[in-house]
């Protein structure tokens, strides 16, 4: 999908970040503070950083508007969960906080033909 003419996002980045703000919120109402949102650094990015107590989760946020290509979480390969624990050790070395246990999630929100979104949370994903 290109870009549309005024140079804003895709629909499918509108998707993403909407998907990514439901998830978000709803670790808030879990009792998580959200740390941080969208982390890059040259080797990649980390959706969602957050914390309860000494308890810090990395989550991988998928969206889909339809299963077509499978339920949003299938898209988290082994390359992309290799990548995303690299890249929390980089995280957590540039933000030297110690952590109690770090645990990786997957929040996958699918929306439906009405734009009802469904969220399902994968607690310790991998």
């Amino acid at each position: 999908m290109a870009a549309d003419s005024r140079g804003g996002a895709t629909a499918r980045q509108e998707l993403g970040r909407e998907g990514e703000e439901l998830a978000a919120r709803h670790l808030e109402r879990q009792g998580f503070t959200v740390l941080a949102r969208n982390w890059r650094s040259r080797a990649g990015e980390l959706d969602i950083i957050a914390s309860r107590g000494t308890l810090l989760i990395v989550c991988e946020v998928k969206t889909r508007s339809g299963t077509g290509f499978g339920v949003p979480a299938e898209s988290v390969t082994r390359t992309k969960i290799a990548r995303i624990r690299r890249l929390t050790q980089l995280w957590q070395c540039t933000y030297h906080r110690p952590w109690g246990q770090t645990r990786f999630d997957v929040i996958s929100v699918l929306f439906d033909q009405d734009g009802q979104a469904w969220l399902q949370h994968i607690e310790g994903a991998f």
